[in-house]
């Protein structure tokens, strides 16, 4: 049986105060499937040696053939919400998690395209990570 494949979203370029956390929540999605933005919770430069091109080439080729896309929405990225509108009109599975008690407010862009079938958004507190994380795969995921 093959492995899920799941790409996981999280601010690069936009900044990068939740490197370590980003590589917890990748920590933890292994055990849903295979992780292909793995990179993203690198605390280093993550794309040395790339140009803009290549990397967008890269990224949207993973999001495309990923079966899951999670998604840290708390830091705001233009990256994330391109890779989050690419994943709406290739009707992935979406989940993104926000910490609203960062003091920040959500894109209304990202909350309002809630559908309940196939995009979804939590809200929690950075220790319910895996909780939310284990809940949406319980619930929303079906086997590989």
């Amino acid at each position: 049986m093959a492995k899920r494949s799941i790409y996981f979203c999280g601010s690069i370029r936009g900044g990068r105060n939740d490197a370590q956390f980003y590589a917890k929540i990748i920590q933890h999605l292994k055990q849903y499937g295979d992780i292909l933005t793995e990179h993203v919770g690198h605390c280093g430069p993550e794309e040395e040696g790339l140009d803009d091109k290549t990397i967008h080439d890269r990224d949207l080729a993973w999001l495309l053939q990923s079966d899951v896309i999670v998604a840290e929405v708390t830091q705001p990225s233009l990256g994330v919400g391109y890779e989050l509108g690419r994943a709406i009109a290739a009707d992935k599975l979406v989940l993104c998690l926000f910490r609203p008690d960062s003091g920040r407010r959500l894109s209304g862009m990202i909350r309002g395209a809630i559908n309940s079938v196939n995009f979804f958004v939590e809200d929690y507190h950075q220790d319910e990570y895996a909780s939310k994380i284990d809940q949406f795969f319980t619930v929303r995921v079906t086997r590989p």
